[in-house]
């Protein structure tokens, strides 16, 4: 079957996580949650992260994000993030539905918000007293939707804004293994200054499933309650708890995202050949951005198909997978040099 680069949601499920599934496809076990697997799963990300956290399985991005949300917010709450961030630009406003909060966007710089932008946010909203809401959450995602990184030191400044100014902070990680490998540090390391923890799984190679991870332990008050409120209790857990114990043996989800990033510098590098398709940001993971002529962007998705990064003329993004393969990214570069070369003549 072939592969492309539309997004890493388009790849398949990894065979070490689909083995997984099969395996735990035996017998019966406890439900809800109550299951040997889900004990063992909850514990190995316990010991990856490095730090006391609660740790709850839920079906996919957009709930564990809006339930973060919801676990620490009311109404009369708002919440700080990037005008590019996932929970305003992609998930149809749950984190409002769910909270009655406020959403409080700052200008990204490809995808990055800095403390002084954060406190000037919150100082703006709190400067109205009781006629405003109060700014209680920052959410950043790690990687952003650009592709990019903060830094261990970046992540530790805005957690030191965060508590100056008391708000907790939210990191959205449906991609944070990318991060971890780009950085080249521990996931323990990554997770220090966070609060919640929305820990990705689907984009790594699961079939389904995401996480998440409080590590500000008070936070998560009453989540098991917040979970099944929220439609996100699985009654046959194992089925998450499985893909996530084979995620975290042997890092497995480190070799996927080092795959990932692998592939995707292989097809910056062989896409620079390429006069009229230039990088619009930095590429530090498994996402790049490109400015290519509309008519012939329109030709190279053909070949492979990518995506039109939303309403923005001429910008488009690629993503590579954990299963790309570097006969994928060849074959690509190949058909897009010949097709440039065509073009130009036009």
């Amino acid at each position: 079957m072939a592969r492309f680069f539309t997004s890493d949601n388009a790849s398949g499920v990894c065979p070490e996580v689909m083995n997984a599934l099969v395996a735990a496809n035996i017998g019966h076990t406890g439900a809800y949650g109550n299951d040997a697997m889900t004990h063992e799963a909850v514990d190995m990300i316990k010991k990856a992260v490095g730090k006391p956290a609660e740790v709850f399985f839920v079906y996919n991005g957009t709930a564990a994000n809006t339930l973060a949300c919801k676990a620490v917010l009311r109404s009369i709450d708002s919440i700080i993030c990037p005008d590019s961030a996932h929970i305003v630009t992609n998930e149809v406003g749950a984190p409002v539905n769910a909270t009655g909060s406020r959403m409080i966007t700052v200008t990204s710089t490809h995808g990055k918000i800095t403390p002084e932008q954060i406190r000037k946010a919150s100082q703006d909203e709190s400067w109205w007293g009781m006629h405003a809401t109060r700014p209680r959450l920052v959410s950043i995602s790690q990687s952003t939707e650009w592709g990019t990184v903060y830094s261990l030191n970046e992540l530790a400044d805005i957690k030191a804004t965060c508590t100056e100014l008391g708000m907790l902070l939210h990191v959205d990680g449906c991609r944070i293994y990318n991060a971890v490998v780009a950085l080249d540090c521990s996931l323990t390391e990554m997770c220090e200054h966070i609060d919640i923890l929305s820990l990705g799984g689907t984009k790594n190679g699961l079939m389904f499933g995401e996480a998440l991870v409080f590590f500000n332990t008070e936070a998560a008050d009453g989540f098991l309650h917040l979970r099944k409120q929220g439609l996100q209790l699985h009654s046959k857990m194992r089925f998450i708890s499985a893909q996530f114990k084979a995620l975290f043996t042997d890092e497995l989800w480190k070799k996927n995202a080092s795959q990932a990033n692998r592939m995707m510098n292989l097809l910056v590098e062989g896409l620079s050949e390429c006069p009229d398709i230039e990088l619009v940001c930095p590429v530090q993971t498994n996402q790049a951005f490109f400015s290519i002529p509309t008519d012939f962007a329109v030709q190279l998705q053909a070949v492979k198909d990518f995506y039109q990064n939303g309403p923005q003329p001429d910008v488009y993004r690629m993503v590579t997978s954990f299963d790309t393969t570097e006969e994928d990214v060849s074959f690509f570069v190949r058909e897009v040099i010949a097709l440039n070369e065509q073009w130009r003549k036009v």
